[in-house]
């Protein structure tokens, strides 16, 4: 029988890290949830430089991506998404304080 799970389900009250979740992994795919609430990536984090392409959507709360060697982070809002290629450096810049953000990752 098909196991029923929800994207907004089982979050915790407090979130003292970022929250990440495998929802499929496996040689050709991973997908995963992300909570944030007010988490970036570190102050002296160089970049996310990955072997492969990253599709992420912002299903609920907002967050700004900066790309290496764009001067300004972009804001993205409840509904927006991106497609990452493979080796894009990026970075998180903030995740909203106020209330969780809800990513969905698509690695492939």
């Amino acid at each position: 029988m098909m196991e029923i799970k929800n994207i907004f389900s089982n979050l915790p009250d407090k979130i003292s890290e970022e929250i990440i979740e495998n929802i499929i992994n496996n040689k050709k795919i991973r997908i995963e949830r992300i909570v944030s609430k007010g988490h970036s990536s570190p102050p002296n984090y160089c970049w996310y430089d990955q072997d492969e392409n990253e599709w992420i959507i912002i299903l609920k709360g907002s967050a700004m991506m900066l790309f290496y060697n764009d001067i300004s982070p972009i804001t993205l809002k409840e509904g927006d998404y991106l497609n990452i290629g493979a080796h894009i450096k990026h970075r998180v810049e903030w995740t909203d304080p106020s209330k969780e953000t809800i990513w969905l990752a698509i690695f492939y």
